[in-house]
C-alpha cells in the first residue's frame, strides 16, 4: 500500500483534506482506497471537557473521514471497485469513561461506514470500519506511561497490545480482492474487548 505526503494537509480543514485527495489524485492518476486513520485522544471528565478538544476530536474522527469520501467519491467510483476503510477504534462499539469526544466521533464513524456503503453499492464502493483494541502506538504509548499497561488492556481479552502490522494487515484485506464482501460492517480486532 502507498500513501501521499501532504505538507499542508490539516485533516481538521476541508482545504486539507481536499488538498489530501487531489494530491494522490496527482500523484497516480487514480484513487481506488482511502484509509482514514488519523487521531488524537483527550482525557476528561464531561463536566471538565474542553469544548475545544471535544470540536477537535470531532473534526478529525469524523469530519474527515466523511470529506475525504465525499472528495474521494468519483475517483473511488471510476475504479469500478472502490473501498473507504475507516481506522476506527474498539471504541466504535463500546464507551470507556472520561473519553467523551473520541468516543462520541468513533461511534458516528460507524454510521457514517453504514451510510457510505448503502450510497457507495451502486457505484461499486464498499466502505469499511477497522475496530482494533489498544495498538502500540505513540498515543496508546503515551497511555500507558501515564496509567500502567495493565490498565490500559484492562477490557482485552487477551492481554496484550496489537501491533501496528497487525491492524495494517486487516486493512489490506479489506482493500484487497478479498475484501469485497465487506461492507457497511465493523471489523472488530480487539483482542476480546468487546466479547463481554
Amino acid at each position: 500500500m502507498h500513501g501521499v505526503d501532504v505538507e499542508d494537509g490539516d485533516l481538521t480543514t476541508p482545504v486539507g483534506n481536499r488538498a489530501v485527495v487531489d494530491a494522490a489524485l496527482a500523484e497516480y492518476g487514480r484513487l481506488d482506497a482511502i484509509v482514514p486513520n488519523a487521531g488524537f485522544q483527550h482525557v476528561a471528565p464531561v463536566r471538565d471537557f474542553p469544548e475545544e478538544r471535544w470540536d477537535a476530536l470531532i473534526a478529525l474522527l469524523l469530519t474527515s473521514p466523511f470529506l475525504l469520501a465525499k472528495y474521494a467519491w468519483d475517483a473511488l467510483a471510476a475504479s469500478g471497485d472502490g473501498r473507504i476503510c475507516v481506522v476506527a477504534s474498539a471504541h466504535a462499539l463500546a464507551a470507556s469513561p472520561f473519553k467523551a469526544g473520541y468516543v462520541a466521533a468513533k461511534h458516528g464513524v460507524l454510521g457514517l461506514v453504514k451510510t457510505l456503503a448503502l450510497e457507495g453499492a451502486a457505484a461499486g464502493i464498499c466502505a469499511t470500519a477497522v475496530c482494533p483494541g489498544f495498538v502500540r502506538t505513540p498515543l496508546a504509548e503515551r497511555q500507558v506511561e501515564e496509567r500502567g499497561l495493565d490498565a490500559v488492556i484492562e477490557r482485552h481479552a487477551i492481554k496484550r497490545m496489537l501491533g501496528p502490522e497487525e491492524v495494517a494487515d486487516v486493512v489490506g484485506f479489506l482493500v484487497g480482492p478479498s475484501g469485497r464482501g465487506f461492507t457497511g460492517v465493523p471489523v472488530p480486532i480487539d483482542l476480546g474487548w468487546t466479547a463481554a
